[in-house]
């Protein structure tokens, strides 16, 4: 799938009526019926850019690409928003402490946009590793600061906010009083005040549960901004209010983003939504990706458990036993239901490399496919296809649709070892099922598509490895740009600098 847009005159699919979604909201799987179809918008947070991207924000962003090429594939037009947060996300996901990136910045004496530049390229070429698709705006925090101070305004005007210092923050508990706060996480205001801690100097705080919406910037804070109250910066919060809005209008179809964001930044993205705009619910659809694990652990870097994507590709990590490719590990994913967590081990990584040549290899074996007659009558392939929407129907069941796949590399399978009758119609509809669900839907392509001489390496590929170590050289990580480098020449592949980038040779 090489476009992000759905052709103007394309109509909707008629399988687009049976599409289910698990509301994290409703915690009902509920038909998908958008404002005003056939237009679709969909908001996803997206990183804050002051480290390297992790595995966690890979699955998140597989969820949500597989959500967008799906409604497109139906005849959806989608404006998808997913946003860069570039400031206002404190240490600790709280009220106080350092900015992120600031922090950053400072250790490493870099102007923070050097920081934020560095990482959303990081972030980008991730991305494009695992063939996740762009969305349709990019925005940023820090490009929209004058619209976060309007809508403060607006929640001020309306008695939901306060100032005090210079800083200003929502008030929960006014909220509360005709408001329902902890609908989306399923937190009660009592059992919140319970488990929260001391002010800790926050005593400009009318409460605890109360959030930042702006904070008064002291003059060790790098990033800054005039305001009506101070010389400061936003809450973390309020940016994913603002962009989604203005985007999306004040009520949109779909909000997403990982299970670690349910509360309190979703929670409180609410409650600034219907604080500045009214009562009416700001999101019809609420989808949220689970976590990843390793071994049965929590993936974290406290564990020591935690590999970055380029780890996880060349293999440079005490836990991994080999290098995975990127399309081996987009496999391994989408053969978990985005809901449910997701274990890394050795063994499920190596299984899912298999699976997925197996699946290539019926998928290139089609396309030399010849109509022939068998012992047995040809596959139905109107019921593979039938099921495969149904699988996607079902909340976006990526492992039922794998398994209908399967079933059609069975079938493909026994058409070439003359067990199957088939006709050309029938070898058309298999090749449009792969196409559609594989390729279009799944993502998924070959990584053999280099020359006929060097058919097992692929341009593609190595682009992604070059990249992968001209990061690595940037962040002065000579170990791992010489691990590269040495791998790819046992495998035949000469790596030359100059000062027009990287270029490479094979033997």
């Amino acid at each position: 799938m090489d476009s992000h847009s759905t052709p103007a005159d394309r109509p909707l699919s008629p399988f687009a009526e049976g599409l289910h979604i698990g509301n994290s909201l409703s915690r009902e799987k509920e038909r998908f019926a958008p404002y005003n179809p056939p237009y679709v918008g969909m908001y996803v947070c997206g990183p804050t850019v002051y480290s390297n991207v992790h595995l966690g924000n890979v699955r998140t962003f597989l969820t949500f690409d597989i959500v967008y090429r799906y409604l497109l594939h139906l005849g959806f037009k989608v404006r998808y928003v997913r946003n860069i947060t570039d400031v206002g996300h404190l240490t600790g996901d709280t009220d106080d402490g350092e900015d992120k990136i600031g922090k950053k910045a400072r250790l490493e004496n870099l102007e923070p946009m050097e920081v934020v530049q560095r990482y959303t390229n990081d972030f980008h070429d991730v991305m494009r590793i695992f063939r996740i698709l762009p969305p349709s705006i990019e925005p940023t925090a820090t490009g929209h600061i004058v619209e976060q101070i309007g809508m403060i305004e607006n929640i001020i005007d309306n008695g939901f906010a306060y100032e005090a210092n210079g800083s200003v923050y929502f008030d929960v508990r006014k909220y509360a009083e005709t408001h329902d706060y902890g609908a989306l996480s399923g937190r009660k205001i009592d059992e919140l005040q319970n488990q929260s801690r001391a002010l800790d100097g926050q005593d400009e705080k009318r409460d605890p549960l109360d959030f930042a919406l702006w904070k008064k910037a002291d003059s060790s804070h790098l990033m800054h901004w005039p305001s009506p109250w101070s010389e400061g910066f936003p809450g973390w919060h309020l940016e994913c209010s603002v962009m989604s809005t203005k985007y999306l209008g004040k009520s949109f179809d779909i909000h997403g983003g990982g299970m670690d964001l349910k509360f309190p930044h979703h929670e409180c993205e609410i409650a600034q939504n219907k604080g500045a705009h009214g009562p009416e619910s700001p999101v019809r659809y609420w989808i949220h990706g689970n976590m990843l694990t390793v071994n049965g652990r929590k993936m974290s870097k406290s564990e020591g458990n935690g590999f970055t994507p380029e780890e996880l590709i060349t293999g440079n990590h005490k836990l991994l036993e080999k290098g995975y490719s990127p399309m081996t590990v987009r496999f391994f994913m989408l053969q978990g239901h985005y809901a449910g967590t997701l274990d890394f081990s050795n063994p499920a990584l190596q299984a899912a490399e298999k699976g997925l040549e197996r699946l290539m290899t019926a998928w290139d074996l089609l396309k030399s496919l010849a109509p022939s007659d068998g012992t047995d009558g040809p596959p139905d392939v109107d019921a593979l296809r039938t099921r495969a929407y149904a699988a996607m129907n079902d909340d976006f069941n990526t492992p039922m649709l794998i398994a209908v796949l399967y079933d059609a590399v069975k079938a493909i399978n026994s058409v070439a070892a003359g067990h199957l009758s088939i006709d050309a119609a029938g070898i058309a509809g298999l090749q449009a099922l792969f196409a559609d669900f594989a390729d279009d839907i799944l993502g998924l392509a070959s990584e053999n598509d280099g020359p006929s001489n060097t058919e097992d390496r692929s341009d593609g590929l190595m682009e992604v490895l070059c990249a992968l170590r001209a990061e690595a050289k940037t962040k002065k990580d000579w170990a791992t740009a010489d691990l590269i480098r040495d791998r790819l020449s046992a495998m035949g592949v000469n790596i030359k600098d100059g000062k027009d980038g990287t270029s490479w040779t094979f033997d």
